[in-house]
């Protein structure tokens, strides 16, 4: 597929369906809470019947008891709704379920809702990495659309949300549109996610998908790693340097697959970002200068984000590592190309996951010795 994301413009009200759209959410963590609570909020008037789905007791007895209650980047509010542990045995099926988990449950929580997929429905994989080949295996490749989100969230506590960046999503099929049909549907999905963020739409998800994945494997994985939000950990040069390592083996993959790759929020060009050989030798340069500036940059703008990978281990969950630094490391010995800085990170996040090393300055400082021997 060729071709970039274009803006999605938004539909006139008059050419919804009369039929009330119902909307399932699977997974009620910091993502999937807040996209739940948007589109449950009475005031968004989304036209649509919304549901929220989680396994976690937890978090069921708090949004039962208290509602979704949100603070961050919005302001701070509490939305009537909660998050079921199990859908009521009535059969209703859903136009859109929305996967929300983390990416190792992803398959498991699509399996288990996939009866409930409307004849016409779709699965929409909100997951950092490249999830939705995973979901067309369950659901068919017809019936899959990627969003990628641009916006952070965190949940401090069960049925509490903090958005901590502002952003939106872009959409796409996982094979394009293939029919004017697959077009309207996707209209809608944008009606419903344009209550959350600004929706873009693009015919090149491979490629937007890539994208954000090289900006993970640094962000998410740095910030398990240092055990520190991003702002704090984007100001130290070293850890910027980690963090454009990272991406350009990640964009070297991405290159040797044939992917075309898109910019992320509209502005970070990884084609741009990632390191030539000379830059790698350098000590400074006005490339590397404007490279630093732009992590900065990043840093900045998301410096409230607390990698998820990181609040997953705490809770006991399996960090989502396999699914952004592993996809680069497994994916590159196919072309034998080297992942030294992403293979390191893998290996790292699996062994704080153990309890065999503690997440900080420390251990960063380990990482970039480690990958400069």
């Amino acid at each position: 597929m060729t071709g970039g994301p274009t803006r999605a413009t938004s539909i006139d009200a008059h050419a919804r369906t009369t039929r009330r759209t119902r909307v399932l959410v699977v997974g009620c963590g910091g993502i999937g809470g807040v996209v739940l609570a948007a589109l449950s909020d009475p005031d968004a008037d989304v036209g649509a019947e919304v549901a929220g789905l989680t396994t976690n007791a937890g978090i069921a007895a708090a949004t039962r008891t208290h509602g979704l209650r949100l603070r961050g980047v919005d302001g701070a509010h509490t939305v009537r709704g909660e998050c079921l542990q199990a859908l009521p045995p009535d059969g209703t099926v859903f136009d859109w379920i929305l996967l929300a988990t983390q990416p190792p449950q992803v398959e498991d929580a699509a399996r288990s809702v996939v009866a409930r997929l409307a004849a016409d429905g779709s699965m929409v994989c909100f997951q950092n990495g490249l999830c939705e080949e995973r979901i067309a295996a369950i659901a068919g490749r017809r019936r899959v659309v990627g969003a990628v989100v641009a916006w952070g969230a965190a949940m401090p506590e069960p049925g509490v949300y903090e958005r901590t960046s502002a952003g939106g999503f872009t959409v796409g099929w996982l094979d394009g549109a293939a029919d004017v049909a697959d077009a309207h549907r996707l209209d809608d999905l944008v009606l419903l996610l344009e209550r959350i963020g600004p929706v873009t739409r693009t015919v090149n998800l491979a490629g937007a998908r890539w994208s954000k994945l090289a900006i993970n494997c640094a962000i998410s994985t740095l910030g398990t790693i240092g055990g520190a939000r991003l702002g704090s950990l984007m100001v130290q040069r070293s850890v910027r340097r980690l963090a454009l390592e990272i991406m350009t083996e990640a964009v070297a993959v991405a290159r040797a697959e044939h992917v075309q790759l898109e910019k992320v929020s509209g502005t970070i060009d990884l084609d741009w970002i990632a390191l030539t050989d000379s830059e790698r030798r350098a000590s400074a340069s006005a490339s590397l200068v404007a490279k630093h500036s732009m992590m900065l940059a990043v840093g900045a703008r998301y410096r409230r984000l607390r990698s998820s990978m990181l609040a997953a281990i705490e809770r006991g969950r399996v960090p989502a590592i396999d699914y952004l630094n592993g996809e680069v490391v497994a994916r590159g010995e196919k072309f034998d190309i080297a992942t030294p800085f992403n293979r390191e990170a893998q290996r790292l996040v699996h062994a704080i996951a153990r309890r065999e090393c503690t997440p900080g300055p420390e251990l960063l400082r380990t990482y970039a010795a480690r990958v400069a021997e």
